[in-house]
C-alpha cells in the first residue's frame, strides 16, 4: 500500500509525490488537500511509464530522512488549482495507451444513470460531455464514484451544467471516444473549482439552454435482469437501441470461425484495411498505419432459456484473463 499525491509549487509545476507504507503512519495525519507544506530530505526518481498524474517524468519519494511541515503562509503566494486538461484531439492520442491520466473541463449535456438500490447489481454512470471545440466524450463512472456523481447534484443548491474531472483513462471504443474514471478521479460541478468556475460564467453568458443534469438523473434507468431467450427476441423484433441488461449463463465455446482479433490503427483505433503492401487507415488517410492487435472474441452463452452469442472486444477480454491481443499472438506464434 502507499499514498499517491499531487504537488503544486509557486510556478504551477505539478508534481507526483510517493509515501510508501511503512513511512506512512509518520505523515497521515497531515494529509490534507489544500494545505500548503515545506518539503525536504526526499529522493527523486523517474515516474512509471503507465498512468501517469502530471506531465513532469519525475516524482518526489518520501524517505527516511524527510521533513514535511506545514507553513500558515508561504514565502511567495501559490495557485489554489492546477489541472491538465486536455481537447478531444489530444485525448483521442492518448486513448488506449494507458500513459497518461489527464483531466477534463466540459458542459454536461446528458446522464445515463444505472445507480439503484438493490444490492449486487453494479452501478454506472454514463455522462455526455461537451468540451470546448463542441465535441462530446462520454464519461463512465462505476460503483461507489456513481453513486457519488448521482446524489450530489441532488444535494446541491442549484443543477449542474459543469464538470472537471480527475485522472480519467482515454480509451477509442468503435471509433467513439470514451473516458473511464480511475480509483483516483475526482469529481467536481460548477463553482468547486476556479476552473469550473469560470467555464461556468462563461456558459452562462452563451445561455446555451442545455437541461441540467439533475432533471435527467431522476429518470434514470433500471438495470433489467434478462434471460438470454428475451435478449434474443428483443434483437430480431425490437429496434435499435442501446440497453442496459444483467443476463446470467454459462460459457459453452468460443466461435472461432470469424477469428479472435483484428488490426486497428495505432493513433485512432479504426480497423485498418489490408492493401497489396500495407495497412491502410481510412479514418487518419495514412496508408501505411503502425497496427496494433486487438481482441474480438465472439462467445456462446446459453441459461436454461436459449443459447446466445456475446461478442466480446478488447478490454472485456483484456479484464477476463489479463493477457493483452499482442501478447496471446506472440504466444501463438512461439507454438507454431
Amino acid at each position: 500500500m502507499w499514498v499517491d499525491m499531487l504537488l503544486i509549487d509557486v510556478n504551477s509545476t505539478i508534481m507526483q509525490a510517493t509515501i510508501y507504507a511503512n513511512r506512512l503512519p509518520r505523515f497521515r495525519s497531515k494529509l490534507a488537500a489544500g494545505k500548503m507544506f515545506s518539503i525536504s530530505g526526499f529522493d527523486v526518481a523517474q515516474c512509471a511509464q503507465n498512468y501517469r498524474l502530471t506531465d513532469s517524468p519525475l516524482l518526489l519519494r518520501f524517505s527516511d530522512l524527510t521533513d514535511f511541515d506545514e507553513l500558515a503562509e508561504p514565502v511567495s503566494p501559490l495557485p489554489q488549482e492546477g489541472f491538465r486538461f486536455r481537447n478531444h484531439s489530444e485525448l483521442a492520442e492518448l486513448a488506449n495507451t494507458n500513459t497518461q491520466l489527464p483531466e477534463i473541463i466540459g458542459e454536461i449535456t446528458a446522464v445515463k444513470s444505472t445507480v439503484n438500490d438493490t444490492l449486487g447489481e453494479k452501478d454506472r454512470i454514463m455522462a455526455t460531455i461537451k468540451l470546448d471545440n463542441d465535441t462530446k466524450v462520454i464519461l463512465s463512472l462505476f460503483d461507489s464514484q456513481a453513486v457519488s456523481f448521482h446524489k450530489k447534484p441532488e444535494d446541491m443548491n442549484g443543477d449542474p451544467m459543469v464538470i472537471v474531472a480527475t485522472s480519467i483513462n482515454p480509451k477509442m471504443v468503435g471509433g467513439g471516444l470514451f473516458l473511464n474514471a480511475t480509483s483516483g478521479t475526482h469529481i467536481y460541478f460548477d463553482k468547486e473549482t476556479t476552473a469550473g468556475e469560470v467555464y461556468f460564467y462563461n456558459l452562462v453568458a452563451r445561455d446555451t439552454g442545455v437541461p441540467s443534469a439533475a432533471p435527467l438523473l431522476k429518470g434514470y434507468a433500471k438495470v433489467e435482469t434478462l434471460t438470454v431467450a428475451e435478449l434474443n427476441n428483443f434483437i430480431t423484433s425490437a429496434t435499435s437501441q442501446e440497453i442496459d441488461f444483467i443476463c446470467t449463463g454459462k460459457v459453452v465455446r468460443l466461435d472461432v470461425d470469424k477469428g479472435w482479433c483484428y488490426v486497428t490503427c495505432a493513433k485512432c483505433s479504426q480497423k485498418l484495411q489490408r492493401t497489396v503492401s500495407a495497412l491502410e487507415c481510412t479514418q487518419c488517410n495514412n496508408t501505411n498505419a503502425v497496427g496494433v492487435l486487438r481482441y474480438r472474441v465472439e462467445l456462446a452463452i446459453a441459461d436454461d432459456t436459449a443459447e446466445g452469442v456475446f461478442v466480446c472486444f478488447d478490454g472485456v477480454m483484456t479484464k477476463l484473463h489479463n493477457l493483452r491481443a499482442s501478447e496471446a499472438g506472440q504466444m501463438l506464434l512461439k507454438k507454431e
